[in-house]
């Protein structure tokens, strides 16, 4: 909406800087900030009422959760997203296709996420969607999507993965492209969606990845800079640095109010949600591997609970003591905010590892 103030500024030339990606991205930033910090006590509030004994808790988790965590709301992800998407319309330029495209994505699966937290709370118990069903209509939502991604590219670039550290290699997918997408936009908010176990634990890497997508995008949708730094040009991605801005905003706010001991849970809602959203940020700038890296966080939990089912079905023993991996270090003797706190610093590391291959080339 601010955006075509920029429009008005032959006649008042101080609108010019809504223009400006970054002047926007910023005020996305800010606007989604105050927005969860003005209206998240209400809606925390409001859920509390809403939901009574709050988000089971996992009888097989750490013991310790069923006494430090009982009793907390959860779905606290629509404080997110509607900080987030009020942000987005206001600052981002709505004209721009893969705006739309990647607001699609997490709006879907955020209504994935909510319809699974509701199940969970009226049936007090942590089985919410059925899994086949929950995943075919999230895998609709991401082809969806990469179909539009798919025609909005320029030849040959719209069905081709670029290849991080490599210059000019890419490879063409073809019809193949629009799967893969799709798998990496899925895999994307699963991956988030497992890691949101403990207090503070999903929101900051989510920021962290966010960011650095809002780089990323900012670059590619640049020819001058996407030239320099010999990374693909991708027209109208840099509006994407808004979307992302966006939820960076949304995220401070909402971890002031996660911050252990957290006065209410992100939820599927939010973990699925936004971890859509990173999954469509990364295949509108085809940074697909990159993203593997930046958010190789969210890889190792997808990875140590898929290796720890297939252990269990194939052999009977377990790798780990529990998974998703954050469990396993907590039955290590991990405190809870060690845990957090270490895993935040992981995600550092992989994010800046993530932005080098921007210039490594």
């Amino acid at each position: 909406m601010f955006y075509f103030l920029g429009e008005f500024s032959e006649h008042i030339s101080a609108l010019n800087v809504f223009r400006y990606i970054t002047f926007r991205t910023g005020g996305a930033i800010m606007t989604a900030l105050l927005f969860v910090f003005l209206f998240g006590p209400k809606i925390i509030s409001s859920l509390r009422v809403r939901q009574g004994k709050g988000q089971p808790i996992r009888e097989d988790g750490p013991e310790g959760h069923l006494l430090t965590k009982k009793g907390t709301p959860t779905m606290g992800g629509l404080m997110i997203l509607s900080g987030a998407l009020v942000a987005a319309l206001l600052w981002a330029d709505l004209s721009n296709p893969y705006v739309w495209v990647v607001i699609g994505v997490t709006v879907g699966f955020g209504m994935i996420g909510f319809y699974d937290d509701y199940l969970k709370i009226t049936k007090s118990s942590h089985n919410g969607f059925g899994g086949r069903a929950r995943l075919a209509i999230e895998f609709l939502i991401a082809i969806a999507a990469a179909l539009v991604v798919t025609m909005m590219d320029t030849d040959p670039l719209a069905t081709a993965i670029a290849f991080p550290f490599l210059k000019s290699l890419t490879l063409n997918l073809g019809i193949f492209f629009v799967p893969f997408a799709a798998f990496v936009i899925v895999g994307a908010g699963n991956a988030v969606n497992l890691t949101d176990g403990l207090d503070g634990l999903a929101i900051v890497p989510v920021m962290i990845a966010s960011a650095s997508f809002a780089l990323i995008a900012y670059l590619s949708g640049n020819a001058v800079f996407a030239n320099y730094l010999q990374i693909h040009h991708v027209a109208g991605t840099g509006e994407l640095a808004v979307v992302a801005g966006a939820v960076i905003g949304a995220g401070l706010g909402f971890l002031w109010f996660n911050a252990p001991p957290a006065a209410i849970f992100m939820g599927d809602t939010g973990s699925l949600a936004l971890g859509g959203m990173i999954g469509s940020i990364a295949v509108a700038t085809k940074h697909e591997i990159v993203l593997a890296i930046i958010g190789g966080l969210f890889v190792l939990e997808a990875v140590s609970v898929i290796v720890q089912v297939f252990s269990f079905k194939l052999t009977g023993k377990r790798v780990f003591k529990m998974a998703p991996i954050h469990h396993h270090f907590e039955l290590m003797g991990w405190t809870e905010s060690q845990v957090v706190i270490r895993f935040w610093i992981i995600s550092v590391v992989l994010a800046l590892i993530g932005l080098a291959t921007l210039k490594l080339r």
